[in-house]
Order: C-alpha cells, then sequence, then structure tokens
C-alpha cells in the first residue's frame, strides 16, 4: 500500500513538472487575462469572443520546429475566422446552414492529408464549426466583431504561447527525450523476458511491436525538434546536450532491436540449461529500469542513482559464460559459448550507451560535440509536402482520409438535425462529442466512446456532488479554471481524465451563468451519449474504411525499406569510413516503415472481429518483416561497433540474393506478379551459404586442433573471427530462410486479397 502511493506521488509530481501541465497552464493564463482585463476595464462583453479565439487555436500548440508551430497556429486562425464567419452568416438559413456545414466539414477533413499538425489545424476548424453554432449573434457588424476578437484571441494565444517557450525553450525536448528513455527502458524489460519465457513470447512480440511503433514515432518528433532546432540557433551546450542523448537512444533502440535473437535456435541451444541465461535476462532488466529512472530524473533535475548494480550485474553476465564452458566442455559449448558472448557484446554496448547518457546529463564534455552537417542531417529529417497534388491524390474512395471525411460529414449532419428535430438544449454538443469521438479507425472511435462516456458520467458526478455542498460563484470560478488546466493537459495522454475535467469544466462555466445547473448537466449527459451512439454508428456503416483493405501499400514500403536498409549494411561491411551516413539514414528510414507496419497491424486488430480478415496470416508478415528488420539491425550493429575482417564474396551474393527476394515479395505485392529466383541463382545462393559455413567450421576445428594442444586461453584475434563468422554466418542463413518464408505468405496474402 505504502508502495502504490509512493508511486501515485512519484506519477503526480512527473506530471505537474512535465510539458502537458505546462501547456495547460499557458492555455489557462491565456484565457483568463484576458477576461480579468477586460473586466477590469468594463469591457467584459468582449471576453467570450477573445476567450474563444485561444481556445480554438489552442490544439496546434504542440511539440515542433518554432516555424512550424507558428504557421500552424496562423493558418488556424485564418480557417476558425472563416469558418466563424461563413457559420454565421448562414444560420438564419436552415437549408443554406445544412449544406455550409457539409461542405466545410468534409472539406476541413481532408486538410489530415498533410499529417499531424494540419490534422490538429483541421480539428480547430471543425471545433469553430461547433462554437459558432453556439454563438447567438445575427447583425453583420456584431458578427464581424466577433470574427475580430477571435483573430485577436488566436493570435494574442500565439503570443503567451511564443512567450513561454522564450521562458522554457527545452520544456517540450526534455519531456520527449523522458518519454523516450522510459518506452526504451521498457522495451528493454520485455526483450529480457523474450529470452526465457517461451510460452509468453506470442503476448509479449505483440507488446514489443506496439513499444517498437510509440519508440519511432517519439524519434521522429525528437529529430525535428532537435535537429530544426539546431540549424534555426546554432550550436549551444544545452542544444548539444540534449541530441547527443537523442543519439544515443537511437543507437540504444538499435541494439536492443539487434538482440532479436533465433528463439527456437535459443530454445535447442540452452533447453536444459536455460539458468545460464538468468544473468543476461536480468541485465536487460537491470538496464531497462536504469533507463526508466532516468527518464525521470531528466524532469525532476534530481541526482544519478548509483552506477553500481549496472556494473555488478553486467561482471554475472561473464561469469554466467564461464560456467556454461565450465559445464558441457569444449567443443560442445563452442556455438553456446560464442552465442552467448554475442549477447554479452551486445549488452556492453548498451551499457556503454547508457553511461554515456548519464555523462551528458552530469555535463558535456568539450569533445562531446555532434559533427553534422547541414546537408547530412537534411538526410535524417521527415519533410512533409505541402503541394496540391497530395490533396489530389487522396480524391478517391480507396483514399482513408476521403472516406473518413465523408463519413464525418454524414454524422456531424446527422447529429445536427436530431438536435434541431428533437429541440435539445445546447444541441451542438451532439456534434462535438462526435467532432471529438469519431476517428478514421473504428478502434479508436469505439475506445475514445467509451473513455468518454466514462469520462462524462465521472465529471457529471462529481460536478453534482460539490455543487449539492456548495452554491458558491467562487468555488465555481476557481474549479472552472483548474478542470480547464487539467482538461488541456490530460487530454492526449488519458482521453478518459480529460473528459472528466472537460466536463466539470463545461459545467463550472454554465453554472456561473445558469441557475438551473443540474439541467445543463442532464443534457450534457444525453448528448454526449447521442454524440457517442450516431459515431459508433456512422464509423461502422458510413463508407466504412476496415483496415486489412489498406494495408498494401504499408507492407510494400516496409519490405523495400528492409531490402535498402540490407544493401546499405552490406556497403557499410565494404567500408564503415565511407558509407557509415547511408547505412544510419537507410536504418532511419526501415525503423519508420516497420513502425507504420506495426501501427497499422493494431488498428487492424481494433477492428471489429468479423472484419480482421486474415488477421493470423497478416500477423506472421508483420512478424517476419520484424525479424527481417532485427537481424539486418544485428548483423549493422556488430559491424560498427566491431573490429572486423573484408567482406567475402559469398557475403555480397547472399545480402544480394536475399534483397533481391525481398524486392520480388514487394512486386508480388504491388502488381500480382510471380516472381522466383532461378534456379542458377538458388544454386549460387546454396553455394555461398555452404562456403560461409565452411569458414566457420574451419575456425572452430583450428581452435580444437588448440585445445587439444593444450592451448586452453583462446587469444583475443581468433575470438573475434569465431564470434563474427558465427553471427554473420547465422544471421544470412537466418535472412535467406526468413525472406522465402516472407515471399511464401505474402503470395497466400495476395491470393486471398486479389
Amino acid at each position: 500500500m505504502q508502495k502504490q502511493f509512493k508511486n501515485y506521488l512519484k506519477t503526480t509530481e512527473l506530471f505537474l513538472k512535465g510539458s502537458s501541465f505546462y501547456r495547460g497552464i499557458v492555455l489557462t493564463i491565456a484565457i483568463v487575462i484576458p477576461l480579468l482585463s477586460l473586466y477590469a476595464i468594463d469591457y467584459i462583453a468582449y471576453a467570450p469572443s477573445i476567450v474563444l479565439g485561444c481556445f480554438l487555436n489552442a490544439p496546434s500548440d504542440v511539440p515542433g520546429s518554432l516555424k512550424r508551430k507558428v504557421l500552424g497556429i496562423l493558418i488556424s486562425i485564418a480557417l476558425t475566422m472563416f469558418v466563424t464567419l461563413t457559420i454565421l452568416i448562414s444560420k438564419p438559413f436552415f437549408v443554406l446552414l445544412l449544406l455550409v456545414i457539409a461542405v466545410l466539414s468534409f472539406v476541413i477533413s481532408l486538410l489530415s492529408v498533410y499529417g499531424f499538425r494540419a490534422s490538429l489545424v483541421s480539428f480547430s476548424g471543425l471545433l469553430a464549426i461547433v462554437l459558432a453554432l453556439a454563438v447567438q449573434k445575427t447583425e453583420l457588424q456584431s458578427i464581424a466583431i466577433h470574427v475580430g476578437l477571435l483573430a485577436v484571441g488566436g493570435l494574442w494565444f500565439l503570443g503567451v504561447s511564443l512567450f513561454f517557450l522564450w521562458v522554457s525553450p527545452k520544456k517540450d525536448e526534455d519531456q520527449l527525450l523522458s518519454d523516450t528513455l522510459k518506452l526504451t527502458g521498457n522495451y528493454l524489460k520485455i526483450r529480457a523476458k523474450l529470452l526465457t519465457k517461451p510460452n509468453k513470447r506470442d503476448t509479449l512480440s505483440k507488446k514489443a511491436l506496439i513499444l517498437q511503433t510509440q519508440i519511432s514515432d517519439k524519434h521522429e518528433t525528437l529529430r525535428e525538434l532537435l535537429l530544426e532546432g539546431r540549424k534555426r540557433s546554432g550550436r549551444s551546450l544545452s542544444n548539444e546536450k540534449r541530441l547527443l542523448i537523442f543519439i544515443s537512444l537511437v543507437d540504444t533502440f538499435e541494439l536492443a532491436l539487434a538482440n532479436s535473437l533465433d528463439y527456437s535456435k535459443i530454445d535447442s541451444l540452452f533447453g536444459l540449461h536455460k539458468e545460464h541465461l538468468k544473468a543476461f535476462k536480468k541485465m536487460n532488466k537491470v538496464m531497462g529500469n536504469h533507463l526508466i529512472t532516468l527518464s525521470e530524473i531528466l524532469l525532476k533535475k534530481d541526482k544519478l542513482p548509483d552506477i553500481a548494480i549496472l556494473n555488478k550485474t553486467f561482471e554475472t553476465t561473464a561469469v554466467s559464460i564461464q560456467n556454461y564452458v565450465d559445464e558441457l566442455g569444449l567443443p560442445k559449448a563452442r556455438e553456446g559459448a560464442i552465442t552467448l558472448r554475442n549477447l554479452h557484446d551486445y549488452q556492453k554496448l548498451l551499457l556503454d550507451e547508457i553511461k554515456a547518457i548519464r555523462r551528458v546529463l552530469v555535463k558535456v564534455k568539450d569533445n562531446s560535440v555532434v559533427t553534422l552537417k547541414t546537408k547530412e542531417y537534411n538526410q535524417f529529417l521527415t519533410f512533409q509536402e505541402y503541394r496540391l497534388t497530395i490533396l489530389m491524390q487522396h480524391l478517391s474512395f480507396k483514399s482513408p482520409i476521403l472516406r473518413h471525411a465523408l463519413r464525418l460529414s454524414v454524422a456531424i449532419i446527422f447529429g445536427f438535425l436530431l438536435g434541431s428535430l428533437l429541440d435539445l438544449k445546447n444541441a451542438y454538443w451532439i456534434i462535438l462529442t462526435i467532432i471529438v469521438i469519431l476517428r478514421p479507425n473504428y478502434g479508436l472511435t469505439k475506445e475514445r466512446s467509451k473513455n468518454r462516456i466514462i469520462g462524462t458520467i465521472i465529471g457529471a458526478l462529481i460536478a453534482i456532488a460539490i455543487i449539492l455542498i456548495t452554491q458558491n460563484t467562487i468555488v465555481y470560478m476557481v474549479l472552472a479554471i483548474t478542470s480547464l488546466t487539467f482538461a488541456f493537459s490530460l487530454i492526449q495522454q488519458s482521453y478518459k481524465a480529460g473528459a472528466t475535467f472537460i466536463t466539470l469544466n463545461i459545467v463550472f462555466v454554465y453554472a456561473l451563468l445558469d441557475p438551473d445547473i443540474l439541467s445543463v448537466i442532464q443534457y450534457r449527459v444525453i448528448d454526449t451519449m447521442l454524440g457517442v451512439s450516431i459515431a459508433l454508428l456512422t464509423n461502422y456503416i458510413v463508407f466504412p474504411s476496415w483496415e486489412y483493405k489498406n494495408l498494401d501499400s504499408v507492407l510494400l514500403n516496409a519490405l523495400l525499406s528492409n531490402s535498402n536498409y540490407l544493401i546499405a549494411t552490406r556497403n557499410l561491411y565494404h567500408s564503415k569510413k565511407e558509407n557509415t551516413l547511408e547505412y544510419k539514414v537507410s536504418r532511419k528510414e526501415a525503423f519508420l516503415a516497420m513502425s507504420n507496419l506495426n501501427a497499422a497491424f493494431q488498428r487492424l486488430t481494433q477492428d471489429p472481429k468479423s472484419k480482421q480478415k486474415e488477421s493470423v496470416l497478416i500477423y506472421d508478415i508483420v512478424t517476419l518483416n520484424h525479424t527481417i528488420l532485427s537481424a539486418i539491425a544485428s548483423i549493422g550493429s556488430y559491424i560498427i561497433n566491431h573490429k572486423t575482417t573484408y567482406a567475402s564474396k559469398e557475403f555480397d551474393t547472399l545480402i544480394s540474393g536475399i534483397s533481391t527476394s525481398l524486392k520480388h515479395t514487394a512486386i508480388q505485392l504491388e502488381s500480382n506478379q510471380s516472381n522466383t529466383l532461378g534456379a542458377q541463382e538458388n544454386d549460387e545462393l546454396l553455394q555461398a551459404q555452404s562456403k560461409l559455413r565452411s569458414v566457420y567450421e574451419s575456425l572452430s576445428e583450428a581452435r580444437d586442433k588448440d585445445i587439444q594442444a593444450g592451448l586452453t586461453q583462446i587469444d583475443q584475434d581468433t575470438l573475434l573471427n569465431l564470434q563474427e563468422a558465427h553471427l554473420i554466418t547465422n544471421q544470412l542463413i537466418w535472412l535467406k530462410t526468413l525472406s522465402e518464408n516472407l515471399r511464401k505468405v505474402s503470395i497466400k496474402y495476395k491470393t486471398i486479397f486479389s
């Protein structure tokens, strides 16, 4: 009980020190200052419009480059002004108003084709429709004043946001780095469990896929923030510090991913000797917990934890290898010992990255600088294109975004008509619920619907309890302001909690205006229920977009990205000096493509059971792509972090064959044309595979002769050569098998869905 209470206090402290709560405070200040100022000079009548301007344009204030943030909010201001003006002019004419709402909601929803920030601008535009319906203004002059004040409110919010960004410029970066450290720590802990829990590997692998997607998303945002910020403001101690942490996190993620072993082989090697794996499992767990602790320290600015447990645990892994060799004896223990040695080396590299993060958190040394040229780091950024052709490409019923735009328009019109016919009080709440709840994906819509209902009911019950206790308007005012801060802070982290505070905020705002507050609560709950029902119904029956129909392009991108990553790894083996940048860029693209594929599969699993077509087959394709990515990362990570021999002709032959197999699979998915390797090509691959194996076997035989001659102590060069031959050979043979299996299941997939 005491431990739970401490964890609760720690979570609360981290939330209050985080960027989400900070952003909630910024919005609250931006709203409260105009209210108090205009009240003081007796111009309170203008305050609601300015407040609405702040509120409408706050969604675009998300982490990202300064340029995109400012442009996003300015576009949002222009859009919300246009929408509000159009709705208010159309309001006296019911049929015209219906047409305007339908067209606006459809066109605004289509803006989401331009990425995440554009989707938030789109949300502001949709929100402007709802709030314009709530405004009672009929004269052109009053409409013009209202629209002008919306602009004032939007610009005021932008100014306040920029001021607080200047006060605390690294808040978003620290929060994102903290989140990434925590996610990476959890990922390492899952990798630890995978090592010794064969019965739970399927469940653990699915959790790992979700974490990989989340980590990749964080990496993308951090690239934009850190690299764009560096380009804008140049080098500084704080910029270098955060960039160094980020680079270590990317390398840590690759190392963790590269540690995805052939578990069937691990089980056969250590079936009766799994106790020797426990030290490695514990090391991953300890490193994961250490990263989670560092994530908290980054926000709390506390002292670093003691590193002794990390060093002590790592020492036990070396002892475990020796114990394994002593128990089985050589040469019987060789393959298992080399496997453990490779695992030990990876964990040593992971430990080095964690120590590097620790050093950076204390101080950036003069020689710890990031030497990236503008041309180089531009290759790591994913630039969003804003050409008209992007929008035109989505004007097709095959586009999930277009289908969602049509679905949303139908739902909004239906909700508006229903509210008007039933003559419900504040019927625009139905539309507000639809806009917030209805997502392109059915599963997310269902999840948000559940959380919205629960949050609304909890908020309503809390509000009723407070109203029955006191009718003090000052209490209501304080609660309205406080709940606004928490609502905006929590909406992204916990939609259920956010919905609770949104309900509290709305109730107490109305409590200051309407004495019959219990009826307001009643209508709030009814309108929410109606909005949720409409959102779920339309998502299921109106132009539904089931995920299994949208997988081809995501699968294709993952295949081609893995193929490019493999070729870049081959080039790296030939020359680290010349090809490191190419390798890292292709690695980033492959990780992102895999993240998108993981996310698509997660959306598939959230669809209704009847719409999860061949989910087992699709999961096989996803896991095969993921395993291929991991195997490539394992080879690349080894090459980067070890002294290696020259790449052999057989290595190149196998890499080319595997890459060709992946490309043939991609062609099969794209054009339904059967492409297989010819008999001659297959023979070449088998010969190369045999030759690589013979190299490892020759090294093993030479080592056996040394042992027989009494040379039991292995020299470093022989050990490295054995490790390299073992890892490269096994990973390439595994990759060849994986690529063949992937081609077979992809052909089956295409046959079913063509």
